[in-house]
């Protein structure tokens, strides 16, 4: 698949810019997947704006490939979209794993109708930059590639300017995450887009979620001219995400404006505190995924915060955290929202 093969409209509003939340799963109290709360989140995102969906990606858990999960959840955020509205969502699905494996899910999403893949590279530690470089090439002659830059603390690899410059050279790459959670990493990856000429063609996605609005407002300087961000494929937009949709249009407008009102200016290190509670920053993100899944507890989209590693919940004060952001920030939340549409999103 061609990223031309992409619907004209879609493609045109992922590069303009899109909330595509990292989509979670739902489990039950045995830990087994709940087809009907995954339906429900779906839904939600679907309801609350978002331009797009990730699925099978860090907050869906990696682990869901060992439990034989992988194409039942991309098949039910796939099935739910196309039922749930006429409105054309961007299906993005993770892909993992050394090239064999990456090749395999690419395939399987293709065949769910998805229209890319984020594809990780932690799997790939170690290897050589013409290794990276031949592995990402392989999987993107199967599907459009989205690029993605994960942090070191949950698993991901420094990865060089020069890097990201060939890697933008690989014509069905469409896009990047850039989620180092480093301003010079950061600006590596948009050194690498300009270098390769490739501004137009690939969006960049922040996947900083401790700098989400200054990435989303700030131009950035290139020879190749200026970048932006264009939107945000984020864990932290899989919570709250309404008001993230409001947040990404303020963004744009600002974009425009001759001066960027203070306000929102403030709001960076606002939503940065938000995240700091709901991915354990504290812990160096141990409870990330069980924060984002107690938020959505406390909502009623999910029955409880279980994950498919026992071992993974709050840490110790991380639920106190989440109170105090609820209380500082009562703005920022969708609580209301989510309660007024919740039966509907359960209904069967």
């Amino acid at each position: 698949m061609n990223w031309q093969e992409i619907p004209a409209a879609l493609l045109e509003g992922f590069r303009d810019g899109m909330v595509i939340p990292a989509h979670p799963l739902a489990l039950d109290q045995q830990r087994r997947l709940d087809p009907r709360r995954q339906k429900a989140l779906t839904r939600y995102y679907i309801d609350a704006g978002a331009g797009g969906l990730a699925v099978g990606v860090h907050t869906t858990q990696f682990a869901i490939r060992e439990n034989g999960l992988y194409r039942p959840v991309l098949e039910i955020a796939a099935e739910t979209a196309a039922a749930w509205s006429n409105r054309p969502v961007m299906k993005i699905a993770g892909a993992v794993g050394r090239t064999v494996q990456a090749l395999e899910e690419a395939r399987t999403a293709r065949a769910l109708g998805y229209h890319a893949v984020l594809l990780g590279l932690a799997a790939l530690k170690g290897a050589s930059e013409d290794e990276l470089v031949e592995h990402c090439a392989a999987v993107a002659r199967e599907m459009p590639v989205i690029g993605f830059y994960l942090q070191t603390a949950v698993g991901g690899m420094p990865l060089s300017a020069r890097f990201w410059e060939r890697f933008a050279r690989i014509e069905n790459v469409i896009g990047i995450k850039v989620a180092p959670f480093n301003r010079y990493a950061t600006l590596d990856v948009i050194k690498g887009v300009a270098a390769a000429g490739a501004l137009r063609r690939i969006a960049l996605y922040t996947g900083n979620d401790d700098h989400i609005v200054l990435d989303l407002i700030l131009p950035f300087h290139s020879e190749a001219g200026e970048a932006r961000f264009s939107g945000g494929l984020l864990g932290h937009w899989c919570v709250w995400t309404r008001p993230a949709v409001e947040l990404l249009a303020k963004c744009k407008a600002a974009r425009r404006a001759p001066a960027v009102a203070k306000e929102l200016l403030a709001l960076d290190s606002a939503v940065t505190d938000c995240n700091a509670a709901f991915f354990d920053a504290a812990n160096n993100f141990h409870g990330v995924i069980a924060g984002c899944h107690e938020v959505l507890r406390r909502q009623g989209l999910l029955a409880g915060r279980w994950c498919i590693d026992p071992k993974e919940d709050l840490s110790p004060g991380q639920a106190e955290a989440i109170d105090r952001v609820y209380r500082l920030y009562p703005e920022l939340n969708d609580d209301a929202f989510v309660a007024a549409n919740l039966e509907r999103w359960l209904a069967t």
